[in-house]
């Protein structure tokens, strides 16, 4: 008898790294939870409740068993120091990304992606983001802390700069964060009006996508760290998800705010679970 070694990976994601055109890795923190900490635990759980999805899409005609796609595991990071965590995070996408492979981030908190969003900036000069949220996480900082969940995005302009960020879904924030989108974001507040007409300008340019689940309304996907009412539909989400993996040159992707704690039903993680088949079948 020889058996296999066990080695949980994302639904049908087992294929190996150098074979693979798409590398997922979790990034379990969320120290700088301004609310429900928790999303430290989202990506170990999608993982493990993947495997009541069906590896077949219908919304696609896809199935995930025809793709490979490389599930690189959770990182290992230190919760009492946030700048190595980003560090961490960085260096990890840095070496996806130099291997010619596009690496999408399973959070844990929001502020996660700026690890990895300093990656695909220094790889790509001129990459846009596409930011799909209930919040702006535009402040300056937070309790006196410029690296937080709800700073994640004001760091991302700090190196992109004017007319590189997209912000849609957003409806929630403090007055200063909405008059700063005003001069140096394009923000739809509340749904994804104006989405076709960004993608057709960023045309071939390299993208970054960060899509904050709390974006979703708590009636569908309650299990987030900081709920906002009033969001969108699945339905709505996947619509403009797929259409941005299909139009956009994306080098670069996130799923982030997931919480399962707060949803013993596990309906969030199932959602979670059925965005990031869609949109990884669609990216590849």
């Amino acid at each position: 008898m020889n058996p296999k070694k066990n080695v949980e990976t994302f639904l049908a994601c087992d294929s190996d790294y150098e074979d693979s055109k798409i590398v997922i890795f979790g990034a379990p923190f969320d120290s700088t939870t301004s609310y429900r900490p928790g999303a430290r635990f989202a990506s170990r759980t999608m993982r493990a409740e993947s495997y009541g999805l069906e590896t077949y899409s219908p919304y696609q005609n896809l199935d995930l068993i025809d793709t490979k796609i490389f599930d690189g595991g959770d990182l290992e990071l230190c919760f009492g120091d946030t700048k190595l965590v980003l560090a961490d995070i960085e260096n990890f996408t840095a070496n996806i990304l130099n291997d010619g492979k596009i690496p999408v981030m399973l959070g844990g908190e929001h502020l996660v992606t700026l690890g990895a969003f300093r990656a695909a900036a220094k790889k790509f000069p001129g990459i846009s983001v596409l930011h799909f949220d209930a919040h702006a996480d535009l402040r300056d900082d937070y309790l006196g802390t410029k690296f937080s969940h709800a700073t994640v995005i004001r760091r991302v302009h700090d190196i992109v700069g004017d007319g590189k960020i997209f912000q849609f879904g957003i409806r929630s924030g403090d007055r200063e964060e909405f008059i700063f989108a005003v001069g140096h974001t394009e923000m739809q507040k509340f749904n994804f009006s104006g989405l076709d007409e960004i993608l057709n300008r960023l045309g071939n340019s390299p993208v970054y996508l960060t899509v904050d689940l709390d974006v979703l309304d708590p009636g569908v996907f309650p299990g987030t760290g900081t709920p906002e009412a009033g969001g969108v539909s699945f339905s709505e989400l996947l619509e403009n998800v797929l259409k941005v993996a299909e139009k956009c040159n994306i080098v670069a992707a996130d799923f982030v705010e997931l919480s399962p704690p707060y949803d013993p039903s596990g309906i969030s993680t199932a959602t979670a679970l059925k965005l990031l088949r869609e949109f990884l079948l669609k990216l590849y």
